[in-house]
């Protein structure tokens, strides 16, 4: 099950290989969770508590001009940054790698996203990628690169279209 983090989640022994998401894991997420910077979902095993992955979300925005000519076309002009959702960070905990659940967490905040937008204005999910491998996993969902950023995205439109 996927749940908020709380303090039952078993966060001390996680490890997904690199040290940046650890540490937020470890001594960030909760505070960003208390000052409402970001929402921290886990999936954990449910006796135990051992966090097997998490993922992040977060309300956000992009310059209109970061994303490609041909999606500026199809917005408007006076909207000088996009209101989107921001997928923060997504791990998985080494024991736990190999195994889906990478894609049943990225699944569950595309989901997500696609809720609150219905309520509350955001046309893409942003990732951001540490790495050439988080990229590739990422591209295989139908993400795209944002032009002259690291920042991947893909329009809610298409989450919506997934769905179906």
């Amino acid at each position: 099950m996927i749940e908020l983090l709380n303090s039952k989640h078993k966060r001390a022994d996680f490890d997904c290989g690199k040290d940046l998401l650890n540490n937020y894991l470890k001594t960030q997420a909760s505070q960003d969770v208390k000052r409402k910077l970001a929402a921290c979902f886990i999936l954990a095993e449910p006796k135990s508590n051992l966090i097997q992955g998490f993922y992040t979300l977060s309300n956000y925005s992009i310059p209109l001009h970061h994303f490609p000519e041909y999606i500026q076309k199809k917005l408007p002009p006076s909207y000088t940054s996009i209101p989107i959702s921001l997928v923060g960070r997504l791990a998985i905990d080494n024991k736990f790698q190999g195994k889906g659940l990478g894609k049943i967490l990225l699944i569950d905040a595309l989901k997500r996203c696609l809720e609150a937008s219905i309520v509350m204005g955001s046309f893409a999910v942003v990732v951001d990628p540490i790495d050439s491998e988080a990229s590739i996993f990422y591209e295989q969902f139908g993400f795209i690169s944002l032009p002259d950023s690291s920042k991947m995205f893909i329009a809610m439109k298409t989450i919506k279209e997934l769905f179906k």
